[in-house]
């Protein structure tokens, strides 16, 4: 498979990567066969976190005789000092490794969590560490495009992490060029929207576009494997017809995709309005029992809606989110009467 350099880091990436979030759902032998096939065809970008269920584990566990191969990406989403290397250290025994290749702030998506990011210690903790020789570099993932800009910019993170894909892809305009620009890596993902988008080729080939846009979609199955490596190894050139298709689904979509951006919070009646505005992509790439367990509370505190429209007033992209939201608690309610 090709491969392209991750930025300043200097790290030599395969053209795509593997998301870890829906390793969690097969048994745990079955994810390290994928795992493992992806190895063998190529792929050594893997982007995991802590938070990720048995995630780490499992690719601990794939990697075990293999870690001259993976470029092992983790993320922490703790601010402060000590509980960041905490975290660092429990991904290590997790993962079975001595050290991590590059180590992501995990969503830093508001001003607040900038701000803690340098005052709580957690950043200078993790510089030490790559010092060290524990980290061998540093990124930083967000869903606001405001923090992401300033993150690019500040010349603390090498690589940055944002969703892009081609209904959500304002990163298009200015922090992929900005970030080739300081030669900060940069890790798309959402690539599939959590699952909403469902042809991997549209997906795939829209990404391979951009030359510094490494595409990191949450992958759970070998044949999704061999079928995002076929992509990728045939022509990225997109035809007429796939630009027109791409199109469709954009009009389709692109008032009712949401990035947790969270630029609608908080919510004066309590709402967790991204959450339940992703209640079926959640579904989609985290176990559906322990998801239909937590997201319980959050329907819950949707009745206190009133349905006074501020979030959509708030919203930089202007989606429809008192009638998405409605659509994703009727799915859940009838999903969950199911079982």
């Amino acid at each position: 498979m090709k491969r392209i350099k991750l930025g300043k880091t200097g790290l030599e990436v395969s053209r795509v990567g593997m998301g870890g979030i829906p390793l969690q759902r097969p048994p745990f032998q079955k994810a390290v066969k994928v795992i493992q096939r992806a190895l063998d065809l190529g792929i050594n970008f893997i982007d995991t976190s802590v938070a990720y269920g048995e995630s780490e584990k499992r690719i601990g566990a794939a990697i075990a005789d293999r870690r001259d191969e993976v470029v092992i990406a983790t993320k922490t989403s703790w601010r402060s000092k000590k509980s960041a290397m905490d975290w660092l250290k429990k991904s290590l025994e997790s993962l079975g490794v001595d050290y991590i290749d590059l180590y992501q702030f995990h969503n830093v998506s508001t001003a607040d969590a900038w701000e803690r990011l340098f005052k709580q210690g957690a950043l200078k903790a993790v510089q030490k560490a790559k010092e060290e020789g524990t980290i061998g570099h540093i990124g930083l993932s967000s869903h606001s495009v405001e923090i992401a800009l300033k993150a690019v910019a500040s010349g603390h993170f090498e690589t940055i992490q944002f969703p892009f894909n081609y209904v959500v892809n304002h990163a298009a305009d200015e922090l992929v060029p900005l970030a080739k620009e300081h030669d900060v890596g940069f890790i798309a993902m959402k690539a599939f929207a959590g699952g909403q988008l469902s042809d991997a080729s549209l997906s795939i080939k829209y990404l391979l576009q951009f030359d510094c846009v490494l595409p990191d979609p949450g992958i759970e199955t070998i044949a999704e494997v061999e079928e995002i490596v076929g992509i990728v190894n045939g022509s990225w050139k997109l035809s007429q017809q796939e630009q027109h298709r791409i199109e469709e689904i954009r009009a389709e979509l692109s008032s009712r995709l949401c990035m947790w951006c969270h630029s609608c919070m908080p919510c004066p009646q309590k709402v967790n309005i991204p959450y339940l505005m992703n209640i079926a992509s959640m579904l989609k790439l985290w176990p559906p029992k322990d998801m239909l367990k937590r997201q319980h509370k959050q329907v819950e505190s949707w009745s206190g809606c009133d349905r006074c429209g501020e979030c959509e007033e708030k919203c930089p992209h202007h989606l429809r989110i008192l009638d998405t939201i409605e659509e994703q608690v009727t799915f859940y309610q009838e999903l969950k009467a199911k079982r």
